[in-house]
């Protein structure tokens, strides 16, 4: 039994897998394509995984591709716990600049689905936190782009102050979202 909950930005939703425990540990179905592509009403045809391992604090993001190759994305936490955060870019939804958070951890399994169009972050809770997450389109470093992580407009509460934070240059150097989207 899976569980779908829409967020408020259409397109994105939080799953919630079963999880089976016994004397062994326990056991989940992490993805299956039929029942992703009911709940979503159409297909998904993920082709690259990618897995990251951060330390507490590291936020990477806001991330996205332009174009023909934007991605969806199918995100969980192998070991950790993240805050993942999504900001829709498609400027015909009436979501168009508005944000989504949702803590994913180990032990609540969680996963969330963001179509194309999101531009994506998350911020490491714990130490050695393992982040895995399915595209449907492959990395196209012509395409890549993203926003400043403390854009004032997009408001988003990371939890943390930003002196706490571990950010890559590159991210630190990202436009705002009125900057690319004025």
């Amino acid at each position: 039994m899976v569980q779908f909950q829409q967020t408020e930005i259409a397109g994105c939703f939080i799953i919630k897998p079963t999880v089976l425990r016994d004397l062994r540990g326990n056991f989940r179905e992490t993805f299956n394509k039929a029942i992703l592509e009911r709940e979503l009403g159409y297909a998904v045809d993920f082709v690259q995984d990618n897995q990251s391992i951060s330390y507490k604090h590291v936020l990477r993001g806001i991330h996205f591709q332009q174009g023909n190759h934007a991605q969806a994305k199918l995100v969980r936490v192998v070991r950790g716990s993240v805050l993942d955060v999504v900001v829709d870019l498609r400027k015909e939804s009436p979501t168009f600049g508005h944000h989504v958070s949702v803590e994913l951890t180990e032990d609540n399994g969680m996963m969330f689905f963001m179509p194309r169009g999101m531009a994506h972050g998350f911020l490491a809770l714990e130490d050695q936190t393992v982040f895995c997450y399915k595209c449907d389109a492959y990395y196209h470093p012509e395409s890549e782009a993203g926003i400043i992580f403390d854009d004032p407009d997009l408001g988003i509460d990371w939890g943390v102050p930003n002196s706490e934070l571990i950010v890559s240059n590159k991210d630190l150097n990202l436009p705002t979202f009125k900057e690319l989207y004025p």
